[in-house]
């Protein structure tokens, strides 16, 4: 009866649209005035604008346009024949424009009408569409365009480092998907929705990749943002879409990656938009399939504060697990994890590489070794060494080195003091971190940078350490100015100083460490989310720069007075790296026990002044040579 109704509906529309083209075509044809040879050349001098001409077989022209009569265009047609239509632009009209075209009335017609008909095309179209669909973007967008993906994940719990705790709160989801009637007949609920929260890296679509893979069931996933759309209705749609399959697939896991984008927190100024439309479905979704259905919800997200709590309340998404960045232990696990299938050297000490990679994720730490290995395929050697993955560390913080790079005497000597400048504040100030390595070799923007990791690991940070922190980015800056003048320091300390003011915001906004008190203000991206509990008025903005100011003046302080203190030790410090280029955390604590350069700066030293003397005395070319030159010679 629908489909009757349908079709109705279409041939209606169709008729409809025809008739009213063949009435304008009728009357603008019925309207024009009808010359023969004689009228058209008389009114050849009021025609105006551009003439069709219209050869319609049978050596017969129709001429038709507008001509001018007391002020007012009319329209003309003129019915000649192929001698008397040479004979007409023999006249001298020949600068007239004329439009050729081919063709019947009939054609015209057609022409006239091909607008009209691609619309109705388009129509119909998108009205069987939506027919099938069962309303906008059902089949036509939803179904077709992408279709939720279905893999059997080959991923084990082994294969998944550092993450223990996280593991054994998801070892019970496995045990149900291999065995629900267990869970069933003792009248437990299994959680519906497993929410795992953490920096990005960190390994929450591996994990759940994992428990698919452990409980050999189908592995469903989308991401967040594939549920948005142009239309309003398609992002619902493919939400039916994956919950439908994964509902013919039991038992299953659902994985929803990035979910905060689709599921924000609702406000009155939403309106019944996309992503308002996407998150009502999700959630009668979530409540249309029963506990013990044997499909499991998982998803990822960098933020659950900005998730909306009809997402979060039992029933849905029942439990939360933090996946946060692995601590010292964990990282040297996911280092051996990752070089199980490489070739790599037995003297690497794997805790003194997951010592000098703090903050790093899992997925960055994977990336460290794959780098590493790419460097000696680069360099046609048989394993990695220590020094390939130093160098894959500091290509993954800083990018590749430019050592093709040309560096002025001038800026080798700014760039050693700036960074022995951090250096320092890392090795005299008592709750700095610790210097690992200090190199002026340019690597991204950064002529140099200084490597300091916590002396003490732990998850939280006091008052003095942010302190610390702060004085440690303005050590560069603070250098900078006691050796070359306050006039002259450089804009070296751009990126310090952007690190160094956040350090001192956080501390007053979030941390409640500062005058302010324990108020937390928000920042601008989580006023962008949509909360509005710690807005602040401008009296109190102006107050928090005032007390950022007061921070950031207090640690360059501490730096300067610091520097002032050891600068003979900074002068050491600076002096090894204009030779070396490059010093490690022994080199530096040789430096600070012996107060004296290291027997390598020494030799470097040496041989290089020895250059110089061959240099100065001819013995050295300052561009010798290549090999293919001298074969030709």
């Amino acid at each position: 009866m629908k489909n009757k109704k349908k079709w109705l509906l279409i041939l209606l529309t169709i008729m409809i649209a025809l008739a009213v083209g063949f009435a304008i075509y009728y009357f603008q044809k019925g309207n024009a005035t009808k010359w023969n040879y004689s009228d058209l050349c008389e009114n050849a001098s009021k025609i105006r604008g551009q003439v069709s001409v219209n050869s319609v077989g049978n050596g017969i022209y129709v001429l038709s346009g507008y001509y001018e009569q007391n002020g007012k265009l009319f329209k003309f047609t003129a019915v000649i024949d192929e001698k008397d239509y040479y004979a007409f632009k023999d006249l001298g009209l020949t600068d007239m424009m004329l439009s050729y075209t081919a063709g019947n009335g009939w054609q015209q017609l057609l022409i006239s009408l091909a607008p009209t008909l691609i619309f109705i095309l388009f129509y119909i179209w998108m009205f069987s569409s939506m027919m099938k669909g069962g309303g906008m973007g059902g089949n036509m967008f939803g179904n077709n365009k992408q279709r939720p993906r279905e893999t059997k994940s080959d991923v084990k719990f082994k294969n998944v480092a550092g993450i223990n705790e996280e593991k054994q709160e998801l070892v019970e989801i496995v045990d149900y998907l291999k065995n629900p009637n267990k869970y069933a007949q003792m009248g437990a609920r299994v959680p519906k929705g497993v929410l795992m929260e953490g920096p990005p890296g960190t390994g929450k679509t591996l994990l759940a990749k994992a428990v698919a893979g452990e409980a050999n069931v189908s592995f469903f996933s989308m991401a967040g943002s594939e549920f948005e759309e142009m239309f309003v209705g398609l992002g619902a749609s493919r939400v039916r879409d994956l919950f439908s399959d994964a509902k013919k697939a039991a038992p299953c896991i659902i994985f929803i990656d990035e979910i905060d984008a689709v599921g924000r927190k609702r406000n009155s100024s939403m309106g019944l938009g996309t992503s308002e439309q996407t998150l009502n479905q999700l959630l009668v979704e979530m409540d249309g399939f029963g506990t013990n259905s044997g499909v499991i919800v998982m998803a990822a997200t960098n933020r659950a504060d900005v998730l909306d709590p009809a997402l979060l309340r039992p029933g849905r998404f029942d439990r939360t697990i933090q996946i946060s960045l692995p601590d010292i232990r964990e990282r040297e696990a996911i280092l051996k994890l990752h070089a199980n299938n490489k070739s790599v050297s037995p003297e690497i000490d794997w805790k003194r590489i997951a010592e000098r990679t703090p903050g790093f994720s899992g997925a960055q730490l994977e990336n460290v070794l794959n780098e590493a290995a790419i460097l000696v395929v680069r360099e046609k050697k048989k394993m990695i060494t220590i020094n390939d993955i130093d160098e894959a560390i500091d290509r993954v913080v800083g990018g590749p080195a430019k050592k093709s790079r040309v560096m002025t005497l001038q800026d080798k000597q700014i760039v050693s003091y700036h960074e022995a400048g951090h250096a320092l504040i890392g090795l005299k100030l008592r709750s700095a971190s610790k210097v690992q390595k200090v190199t002026i070799i340019p690597r991204g923007n950064a002529g140099g940078y200084t490597i300091m990791t916590p002396k003490d690991e732990s998850n939280f940070s006091s008052k003095e350490d942010l302190f610390a922190a702060i004085a440690g980015y303005l050590g560069g800056r603070a250098a900078e100015e006691i050796i070359f003048g306050k006039d002259n320091v450089t804009t070296g300390a751009h990126d310090d100083l952007d690190k160094a003011t956040n350090i001192a915001r956080k501390m007053v906004t979030q941390f409640g460490m500062s005058k302010l008190g324990l108020t937390k203000y928000l920042t601008m991206a989580e006023e962008a989310y949509g909360q509005t509990k710690g807005v602040y008025s401008d009296e109190v903005a102006y107050k928090i720069d005032q007390e950022v100011s007061r921070m950031l003046d207090e640690s360059y302080v501490i730096a300067v007075k610091l520097i002032n203190e050891y600068k003979p030790l900074l002068e050491l410090i600076a002096e090894s790296l204009r030779v070396l280029e490059t010093i490690t955390a022994e080199q530096i604590d040789y430096i600070e026990k012996n107060n004296k350069l290291p027997n390598e700066v020494i030799l470097e030293k040496e041989r290089k002044a020895k250059e110089d003397k061959k240099r100065e005395a001819g013995e050295i070319l300052e561009f010798e040579p290549d090999e293919e030159d001298e074969t030709k010679k």
